[in-house]
């Protein structure tokens, strides 16, 4: 019981990563139920994949409610990767546990060593021109207040600058297809290597079609949840889903999801490509000195 309200509180900040950053968790998952549960490589690439679903189905519909992400773009890239992601299980399941961990390591890694170069080139938010105008509107409205009464404060706060809502961008045929071909290739590697695919789609969503972090991260999120589903079911059906273990992670997972996404709004995008691109380092790092540490032992 305890192992289960422990993995339940794991699951909860793994949930978190993957609302905030467009990610279905797997990346924290594997090693951990390759190390925490001494799962095999398969069990815990398949176990990752089933508890992916609700993770990043919690996640996806609270960017839907905020508008951080593109839904079409989502849909294209998920229904594209739910074509390939069993032949990435077929060819896991005829794989040895080194092939499949240091795929992984080496996925993760590249796109990490990415989107850290891509957030040390953004420039910097100038944080104290936004405190020094939210203070000269507040000292306006003030004034306001004093000479004219209610009217005349409220006349200053329409007049001064809203925080902008987000718009979900419009995208051409070509922008889709590009997106279904990103969704293609990051199908067959959560096929085979058990995580979402956000680890590839948040990036290049960024660098080839153009779009903000912040929505990329939630369209992420609608595309793995689509992909991940047969891949999943493929796994059930070869018998290698750790079914006790996916459920201790998920219930904690779901609600983390939801607090990830609902703070992606208050999170800039320099410092959110630059915890992206950190974690994700971290992460391959883990795979590969799991994996790879006996062989030098």
């Amino acid at each position: 019981m305890e192992v289960f309200i422990i993995a339940a509180i794991v699951g909860f900040f793994i949930g978190i990563f993957s609302g905030l950053l467009g990610i279905g968790g797997g990346t924290i998952m594997i090693p951990i139920f390759r190390l925490g549960f001494g799962m095999e490589a398969i069990a815990s690439t398949a176990t990752s994949m089933f508890t992916i679903i609700p993770t990043s189905i919690g996640g996806f519909i609270t960017h839907i409610k905020n508008k951080t992400c593109i839904p079409k773009l989502g849909l294209a890239a998920g229904l594209a990767g739910a074509c390939t992601s069993p032949v990435g299980v077929y060819l896991a399941s005829i794989s040895p546990s080194w092939a499949i961990m240091f795929a992984a390591a080496c996925i993760i890694g590249y796109s990490a060593i990415s989107m850290f170069v891509k957030a040390v080139r953004m420039p910097k938010v100038d944080k104290t021109a936004k405190k020094l105008a939210r203070r000269k509107a507040a000292v306006s409205a003030a004034q306001a207040t004093a000479v004219s009464g209610t009217a005349a404060a409220q006349a200053t706060a329409d007049a001064a600058p809203a925080e902008p809502k987000p718009e979900i961008p419009h995208l051409t045929g070509k922008q889709l297809a590009q997106g279904g071909l990103i969704g293609l290739v990051a199908g067959l590697a959560s096929g085979y290597v058990g995580v979402g695919g956000g680890f590839l789609m948040v990036p290049l969503f960024v660098s080839v079609l153009g779009v903000m972090m912040k929505q990329a991260s939630g369209t992420s999120l609608v595309a793995v949840t689509l992909l991940a589903i047969p891949g999943a079911i493929e796994q059930a059906l070869l018998g290698n889903i750790h079914f006790t273990a996916g459920i201790a992670i998920a219930i904690g997972s779901i609600p983390g999801a939801v607090v990830g996404a609902s703070l992606i709004r208050y999170v800039p995008e320099r410092a959110l490509r630059m915890l992206f691109g950190v974690f994700l380092f971290f992460s391959a790092v883990i795979l590969a000195v799991n994996e790879f540490a006996p062989f030098f032992g």
